[in-house]
């Protein structure tokens, strides 16, 4: 029965686009991209413990490559999503075998630090990325011949596409590969001396989150139809944690609630006030303050009580 819940909120979300406008649509389609970052993002600081500030250079690398193959190579839209998945595989994998030299605190630094470097490519490589007027035209893929321009359409896509990798991630992490990673989070040293190679498995966990973060990437250029250096900035990655820690690390819930408020409140709140950012830090603090392991779990530790 515990299937139920999640059964109605789907049904929910596939009614949107026959119950609301197309602004409320393109803000859910937002809220989708955003979740499948956060969680590409909680696959590695909740169940690997390795937090991360460089989760935003994934999502630009993929975007990147789908339009600079589509619009200047003219590639097809699926060749050029494909591309743009090796593209991510191989970074992640160049960034996993240098931030994994370290842990904790110099881990967070080298990702950040890798991550700046990406962006500034983004601005300096002019020639391929346009630099600061960034890459227009992207066209969106057309599967099974269905076109996805209208904003409905690319909705109900989006939302496959982030369910099957919820649905991915609920897989991976209750697997036995899953349990091995935990084990690497809690007990490093107890699990290399049972034999595990501590190292490969988180080295595997960075490219799942690395690939993982690429697919929202395209789907982040697909929704916009063009991709800007800010995408790779260290604030989209302050973003993405922000939504992981304040939704719950750790549990497959606590990043969908954790995007839905910070895309909410970044779209709301910047219409009102013009350091949106603050009013961010404002709704952390109080989730810190009432709800330290975040709303998912704080919310079930508080209906618990009240049973």
């Amino acid at each position: 029965m515990k299937w139920i819940p999640t059964a109605l909120v789907l049904a929910a979300a596939a009614l949107l686009p026959l119950l609301g406008g197309d602004f409320y649509v393109n803000l859910a389609s937002q809220i989708l991209v955003a979740v499948l970052m956060a969680a590409s993002l909680n696959l590695l600081v909740g169940y690997a413990g390795l937090t991360s500030l460089g989760q935003a250079a994934f999502l630009g690398v993929a975007a990147y490559t789908c339009a600079w193959t589509g619009v200047k190579l003219g590639v097809s839209p699926v060749v050029a999503a494909g591309l743009a998945c090796l593209m991510t595989l191989a970074v992640s994998a160049l960034f996993g075998a240098i931030a994994l030299r370290a842990s904790g605190l110099g881990f967070l630094m080298i990702t950040l630090a890798m991550s700046q470097v990406v962006w500034g490519l983004a601005y300096r490589l002019v020639a391929i990325s346009n630099g600061d007027n960034g890459i227009s035209g992207i066209v969106r893929p057309s599967p099974l011949g269905l076109s996805l321009d209208s904003p409905g359409a690319f909705y109900w896509f989006t939302l496959l596409v982030v369910v099957l990798a919820l649905w991915f991630i609920a897989i991976l992490v209750r697997s036995s590969f899953g349990a091995t990673l935990a084990g690497t989070r809690d007990q490093p040293q107890r699990m290399a001396a049972l034999g595990h190679n501590v190292w490969l498995i988180r080295f595997a966990a960075f490219m799942i989150s690395g690939f993982l973060a690429g697919i929202a990437g395209l789907l982040f250029v697909w929704y916009n139809k063009y991709i800007h250096p800010s995408a790779l900035s260290m604030t989209a990655s302050a973003e993405a944690l922000l939504a992981v820690i304040a939704g719950g690390s750790g549990t497959l819930a606590g990043p969908v609630v954790g995007a839905a408020v910070v895309v909410l409140l970044k779209n709301y709140a910047s219409a009102y006030v013009e350091r949106w950012n603050m009013m961010l830090g404002f709704v952390f603090l109080l989730i810190v303050l009432f709800l330290p392991e975040g709303i998912v779990p704080g919310v079930k530790r508080l209906l618990g009580r009240g049973r």
